[in-house]
């Protein structure tokens, strides 16, 4: 028999090199700018396949993630969905080691969704962030100003 002590708050599932993902449920606080009650947070936190969080308005949405304790983080993986119009998104990661009070930018990016061929964008980051207290996803759905929501798929931590 093989077996394998793990830490707390840890998820089932792993990363390409064999980390596993936070249970950010059990790991972290969330505020959030817009929620559409149909398309909670949870569901992109969990790691289970499902609808994902989506804004219950348009324009630029904000998710922060308030850690119960200052985070190592060497994994941070997105996955962004859109199936109805085309559009180009853009998101800013970024994270604070004093509870917001400074920011450190991780990415900043701008892409295309085209459904139907190019309707997902997976995002895999190897990072070396130590002493994380606060993680920040903003995101532009539509840089053209449109009536597109945000939305998020899934959002992964190691």
């Amino acid at each position: 028999m093989r077996k394998r002590i793990i830490q707390p708050g840890v998820h089932g599932g792993s990363t390409a090199d064999g980390q596993q993902w936070l249970d950010l449920q059990q790991l972290v606080e969330v505020e959030l700018t817009s929620e559409d009650g149909e398309h909670p947070i949870e569901s992109a936190l969990t790691g289970d396949t499902g609808a994902g969080w989506r804004a219950q308005q348009p324009g630029k949405q904000t998710i922060r993630l308030l850690f119960d304790r200052p985070r190592r983080l060497n994994h941070i993986q997105l996955v962004f969905e859109e199936t109805e119009r085309q559009r180009t998104q853009e998101f800013v990661l970024r994270w604070s080691p004093d509870g917001g009070a400074s920011w450190r930018e991780i990415v900043r990016q701008q892409y295309n969704f085209s459904p139907p061929p190019m309707s997902q964008e997976l995002e895999d980051y190897s990072v070396d962030l130590d002493g994380v207290t606060t993680l920040e996803l903003s995101i532009v759905p539509d840089i053209s100003g449109g009536e597109a929501r945000a939305s998020l798929a899934r959002l992964r931590l190691a």
